[in-house]
């Protein structure tokens, strides 16, 4: 059975558990609440031992897991056995002991299996397909930007609280995307709004501006060609005391991630392997594949690292310039193929 993060969340203390939940995806706070929400109704229904392991290393002895599941449990009736699993790939052996425990689960054992990588692939396995069969999955897929006013207003509600539509647009706006700082700033207006509807103005009074511009953020709304948002988070970055100079390491290290992409793409090479040689998650391979959409030859990519380069010497006082407008000039032109304008025109592959 497969059930949203949310549902877990507010799971009844009285409500008899599966034998197994999967909670998986790339919004971890969504995980982090589905999986307490199973903890708080195991403690609800007596379960007063927990075993964690984690499985989150090659080495990892599947054997251990297995024992435990057959150990008798040592202070209650029942355990909650937890399996921590980043990758959400158990490997064969562990496949086959999950499979194992899904065909026939201890009376005294619910398991609880997290992972934070997933995507569709993972879910092709026999053990996942067991414990769709025996228990509960809930994906937490990342919240699209168009999702997360909808997302904010049921949690408002939640709260018991209410707001306007236009007052709910401002607090998505503000958060740009970061569940944990919506969920921050909805745990603060629950003691701020004293029970009124809120609106526009009250939002705006009470809700601070909490929009994390981080570098990665930043380059994936660049690789993603989000050419406002590029600008939203430069200014953030700016205003919290960023320097040029030390964002452009990352930035360079994107542009030849880039850069070695589209070699292989154009040679006709395998764009996947090179993906996975790269260590680039598949959750993390379409801003890639947008950037390469916009520029597919790699002599463009070549440009860009070479202003990238003009950028750094302004940044460190070698080369007269603004290193703040010449780094907005060059995201610019990753998230936008007509900005490469912009850039110097004695760059090669004009």
């Amino acid at each position: 059975m497969e059930l949203r993060p949310e549902q877990l969340a507010e799971l009844a203390a009285d409500k008899p558990l599966a034998p197994v939940y999967l909670i998986a995806g790339p919004e971890r706070l969504r995980v982090l609440e589905a999986a307490d929400g199973v903890r708080q109704a195991a403690r609800g229904q007596g379960i007063a031992e927990r075993e964690v392991f984690q499985a989150d290393a090659r080495e990892f002895d599947w054997s251990q897991l297995s024992a435990g599941f057959n150990a008798p449990s040592l202070f209650s009736p029942r355990r909650l056995v937890e399996l921590r699993l980043p990758s959400g790939k158990p490997g064969k052996e562990g496949s086959e002991v999950l499979r194992q425990f899904c065909e026939q689960p201890p009376d005294d054992v619910v398991l609880l299996v997290t992972a934070e990588e997933w995507s569709r692939a993972h879910q092709q396995g026999k053990w996942f397909e067991a414990v769709m069969r025996t228990g509960v999955v809930a994906v937490a897929w990342a919240i699209k930007p168009h999702e997360l006013p909808d997302w904010i207003e049921r949690r408002l509600r939640r709260h018991g609280l209410r707001a306007e539509r236009d007052a709910v647009m401002l607090l998505a706006e503000r958060v740009e995307g970061n569940l944990l700082a919506a969920a921050q700033e909805i745990d603060k207006l629950v003691l701020l709004a004293q029970g009124k509807t809120l609106d526009l103005a009250t939002m705006q009074d009470l809700v601070a501006e909490s929009a994390r511009y981080d570098v990665f953020r930043l380059l994936e709304a660049c690789l993603s060609g989000q050419a406002d948002a590029v600008l939203r988070m430069l200014a953030g970055l700016r205003g919290e005391g960023e320097q040029v100079a030390g964002l452009l390491p990352m930035v360079i290290r994107e542009l030849l991630a880039a850069a070695g992409l589209a070699q292989v793409s154009a040679a006709g090479g395998n764009l996947a392997a090179e993906f996975k040689a790269r260590g680039v998650w598949e959750a993390r391979q379409a801003p890639y594949r947008r950037a390469l959409d916009r520029h597919a030859d790699p002599r463009r990519w070549e440009r860009l690292l070479a202003e990238a380069s003009r950028v750094d010497r302004m940044a460190k006082g070698r080369l007269d310039g603004d290193p703040w407008l010449g780094l907005e000039r060059l995201l610019l032109a990753v998230a936008a193929a007509p900005a490469a304008r912009l850039l110097a025109r004695s760059s090669p592959g004009a």
